[in-house]
């Protein structure tokens, strides 16, 4: 699997699907989420509310994943995860892996070849960047998946750098 960075916008990537760090009421929100819903159009949102009155009543669970159309967007297909927040008191980062393996779970079974992943949970639920390049990285090369390439869409440069270190220094 070749993995890639680009510095942009998540809801511009031609790709087969899109990764959104949602939160766990699939009916947006803001940052990525809501870019992706406002960007995809309300056949997303739509398909989110048939997810809530069928199989997650209260919400999809933190690190859980599931798929919708994309709507509008480029992609095909939009793989909602849902990141934790983070508390230096409190070791979430099984559960921040877990959204990047049960997102690339979704994608073979959707046949997906490529996948644009955002940096989960580092806005608003508070994940030091650098840490989430680390769980991220290690965990998406360590993922049994037939996906051929995961780009990490960065929003800024800050971010964007975060990963590429990460990545230069787990290969050394």
């Amino acid at each position: 699997m070749k993995i890639t960075f680009q510095l942009g916008d998540i809801t511009e990537q031609h790709v087969d699907a899109i990764v959104n760090a949602a939160n766990h009421t699939l009916m947006g929100g803001g940052g990525v989420d809501g870019a992706i819903h406002r960007r995809g159009g309300p056949e997303i949102l739509a398909e989110c509310k048939k997810l809530r009155e069928s199989r997650y009543p209260d919400g999809l669970p933190t690190g859980q994943a599931v798929a919708t159309t994309a709507g509008g967007l480029k992609a095909r297909w939009v793989i909602h995860t849902v990141g934790p927040t983070y508390a230096a008191s409190k070791d979430k980062s099984s559960l921040l892996a877990d959204c990047f393996r049960n997102s690339l779970r979704i994608a073979d079974e959707l046949g997906v070849a490529t996948v644009a992943f955002p940096a989960i949970s580092t806005g608003v639920y508070g994940w030091p960047v650098d840490d989430a390049a680390r769980i991220a990285l290690e965990t998406v090369r360590g993922s049994d998946t037939r996906v051929d390439e995961v780009r990490f869409v960065l929003f800024d440069q800050s971010a964007y750098d975060a990963f590429t270190a990460q990545a230069s220094k787990s290969e050394g």
